[in-house]
């Protein structure tokens, strides 16, 4: 476990730091002077409630946002809403994408735009460094506010409902930062910063799988040449190009079988290369969200000022996440392809499907199924989340992002890439081996690695050890 610890200022938490403490078991503190913007917005929020109308403090909300809270129904308000608003439903969220909530919510909160008391970020703290969780189910949530995973959490804060994995001391939330602690889209960007982080990671590791079959099946140089994307120069183009020419180095100088390759291979940089600006652009878009006061209404210490607001909205998350899944599944179908460039023998000279036993064998024939399986639920996750429409709260709030569906639909696109690189991975090795053929460029460390990992034997045999032992190494890439 880290020992490292992520400080917590509302301004610069990064997507490495957030698996740090998910993944690696980082622990936080919260900076002085985030404690002390979260004093300030607290105090100015509290006077601003006894000055003018603000939304959820001494309003109801949605459909009853012009409906008063007087002084003698102010009691116990914000419990009232707590309590109505914790009902999610569905499979419980998994331990890590919770943990990474909490961590986004303290950032968000030590941001100074909510007016919370701040005795709740040192609770956030407690709760992230002694791993413990909020009970909270899947559904509830679109895009506008994951106020079901939120008011749960109050909840727990509150000791009205238990924590999962440990516990906590109660503490006393006042009615006045029930809908403050709520609006949030934590729970929706710490999923999709996760999601991000796994996909860029995917993304990496397939330049140097995508290089492998160029050099197995003798791919031509000319279509990774400095002119060609210097002629059209899409920066992550050019970017994906040069890193495969580094990659497959000196061994550029032999390749060439036809006068010009499938488009599996000629195609792409220019394929991959919209997909890795996808995750760029997302990562820029998750890195302002983590780091936003995004809360309805904003209590801005500047000006000691309060403002109803559409920050809560996540359109901009919801639209990058789509085009992350459409650019993953466009690079994916091409890693299909090579895959089945390497199963034929006129492509590379060798044994149909790689086979390594007596006639007829399968070899890895079965690995184009799997792969295929795969990239048939990478297309069905393509579907734009983005296109929903709602209408909720009496007409109160019509529309919605839907960011967090996308959220969990790119989630889900992490397991079906990475099999199909897998299967590519597991075929490109063995037809290099087959070939004796290795690496000069610095793309032998990843071969020499997968080779070592994966079992030689070639005879028809159960391949799902294989394929696990692949997948395994690719996040090593």
């Amino acid at each position: 476990m880290s020992s490292r610890v992520i400080r917590v200022d509302g301004k610069s938490l990064t997507i490495p730091e957030l698996i740090d403490v998910v993944r690696g078991g980082s622990s936080v503190k919260l900076l002085p002077e985030a404690r002390k913007r979260a004093r300030l917005s607290h105090q100015l929020a509290t006077w601003a409630a006894k000055q003018r109308t603000l939304y959820g403090r001494n309003t109801g909300v949605g459909g009853n946002k012009s409906v008063s809270v007087t002084p003698d129904t102010s009691t116990g308000h914000g419990l009232r809403l707590l309590r109505s608003h914790s009902a999610g439903a569905g499979p419980a969220v998994k331990p890590e994408l919770l943990r990474a909530m909490l961590v986004v919510r303290l950032n968000q909160l030590a941001a100074g735009g909510s007016g919370v008391n701040p005795a709740l970020l040192d609770i956030l703290v407690d709760a992230i460094n002694k791993g413990v969780i909020p009970p909270v189910t899947k559904y509830g949530a679109i895009g506008t506010g994951d106020l079901t995973a939120l008011a749960t959490t109050a909840l727990c804060i509150m000791g009205e409902r238990p924590w999962r994995q440990g516990s906590l001391p109660k503490y006393h939330l006042d009615d006045q930062d029930a809908l403050a602690f709520m609006s949030s889209n934590a729970a929706t960007l710490a999923e999709a910063a996760l999601a991000c982080h796994d996909l860029r990671v995917l993304q990496r590791a397939s330049l140097a799988v995508a290089a492998l079959p160029f050099l197995a099946l003798d791919g031509s140089s000319e279509a990774l040449a400095a002119e060609v994307h210097q002629a059209r120069p899409n920066v992550g183009q050019q970017q994906v190009a040069a890193e495969l020419r580094k990659l497959l180095g000196p061994d550029l100088r032999r390749l060439a079988r036809q006068v010009q390759d499938s488009f599996c291979l000629r195609a792409f940089p220019q394929v991959h290369g919209p997909a890795m600006e996808a995750a760029e652009r997302l990562e820029e878009i998750l890195l302002l969200e983590m780091n936003a006061a995004s809360e309805n209404p904003l209590i801005d210490p500047a000006t000691g000022k309060a403002f109803h607001n559409g920050n809560f909205h996540l359109a901009n998350a919801g639209l990058a996440l789509d085009n992350i899944r459409a650019a993953t599944y466009q690079t994916a179908a091409l890693s299909v392809a090579r895959l089945s460039q390497l199963m034929e023998p006129a492509a590379t000279g060798l044994r149909p499907f790689l086979a390594g036993g007596p006639t007829a064998s399968s070899g890895l024939l079965i690995t184009e199924y799997v792969a295929h399986s795969a990239l048939a639920e990478l297309h069905l996750l393509t579907t734009p989340a983005s296109i929903g429409e709602a209408v909720l709260s009496r007409g109160a709030e019509e529309h919605a992002s839907f960011a967090t569906q996308s959220a969990w639909h790119t989630t889900a696109s992490v397991s079906p890439y990475e099999t199909i690189l897998a299967c590519e991975l597991l075929a490109a090795v063995r037809a290099l081996h087959q070939r004796n053929i290795v690496p000069k460029g610095s793309l032998k460390r990843q071969y020499e690695m997968a080779l070592a990992a994966l079992d030689p034997d070639e005879s028809d045999r159960p391949l799902d050890a294989d394929i696990a032992t692949a997948v395994a190494t690719l996040r090593e890439f």
